[in-house]
């Protein structure tokens, strides 16, 4: 079992200017940059997300052909949290019950249980949270890798990530 902090890429490393001074590992994959196209699959909400977000993170190097698939785990992910809490929002509206207002409902059996869509919301954005950590996009992982620049994606290394 490995312990401690995960590891960061060579990617990171250099956005943050390798603030440890640690030697940078040469033997890390190599994946060419380029432009990467979102899934047929996405539905419209998860098209909508990987637009707002590929543009960001591609200036930034953080973007690979290799990382198409965890975007778009993300987008679909975005795309389940958002209809989820969308249908609970109707629901709540239209609920009488102004206390628990469609968070929960009468069983069979006249016990309570939670709304399916509450859980389905918080794995949605479980995932999200678990993903955004990877693509440093949450303020947490943010602050560990730095803010980088767009306008020099890989810090002042001028042949750094020419992969």
């Amino acid at each position: 079992m490995v312990r401690g902090r995960k590891p960061k890429s060579t990617v990171i490393k250099l956005l943050t200017g390798n603030p440890g001074g640690r030697k940078l590992n040469k033997n890390e994959p190599k994946y060419p940059r380029m432009e990467v196209t979102p899934p047929e699959h996405l539905n419209l909400a998860a098209q909508e997300e990987w637009a707002r977000l590929y543009e960001t993170m591609a200036a930034q190097g953080m973007i690979t052909t290799v990382d198409r698939a965890a975007l778009a785990a993300y987008c679909v992910a975005y795309s389940r949290w958002v209809k989820a809490e969308t249908k609970l929002n109707e629901m709540m509206e239209k609920s009488v019950d102004s206390l628990l207002g469609g968070m929960v409902f009468k069983t069979h059996r006249d016990n309570l249980s939670v709304n399916p869509l509450i859980r389905i919301a918080n794995a949605a954005m479980d995932i999200m949270v678990r993903i955004a950590s990877e693509f440093g996009m949450t303020p947490a992982s943010r602050s560990r890798a730095g803010r980088g620049s767009s306008s020099e994606p890989f810090g002042n290394d001028p042949t750094a990530g020419h992969w």
